[in-house]
């Protein structure tokens, strides 16, 4: 198999229903895909392969409602680092915190941007704690979302 993580993909019309599709609910039969494109079963498998091959699709998963799980609290947390060589070590440890969803190497203010799932707001303090106790980081700064106004994936 060549090579295709640098190369663009091309995406004609039924890709991108077929695509639409798996996003508004990836548990969608071929049969159904089948049906609402208007070409076989077996030319929407092997067009769903092709594009988890080209690294498209990259996975079939459902979401969780993290209200429902008792995460009340979306957080973006900005993290200082006093040298750019702790930022492996520090993604690291961060991987250990189970409510860091997402950590971003950034230019600006922050040397790591993180989004964080807390329960409530002492849940963030300790998770705060355990963030500032890590090797190299000198400070962090934190958000609180008050509301999500737009949650989707990228549309094409």
């Amino acid at each position: 198999m060549k090579d295709m993580e640098n190369s663009i993909y091309h995406l004609d019309s039924i890709d991108k229903k077929i695509i639409y599709l798996l996003m508004d609910n990836s548990k969608t039969s071929l049969a159904q895909i089948s049906k609402h494109v208007g070409i076989s079963i077996t030319a929407v498998h092997q067009r769903i392969k092709k594009m988890e091959q080209a690294g498209i699709i990259e996975n079939s998963i459902s979401f969780l409602n993290p209200k429902k799980l008792g995460y009340k609290v979306i957080s973006y947390i900005g993290v200082f680092l006093d040298q750019p060589s702790h930022y492996p070590e520090t993604i690291k440890a961060l991987r250990g915190i189970n409510e860091v969803i997402e950590a971003h190497y950034t230019t600006g203010n922050y040397s790591i941007f993180l989004k964080v799932l807390c329960k409530d707001n002492d849940d963030l303090m300790q998770i705060l704690s355990k963030i500032q106790k890590l090797k190299g980081v000198t400070r962090t700064e934190t958000f609180i979302s008050l509301e999500q106004g737009i949650y989707r994936q990228l549309k094409i």
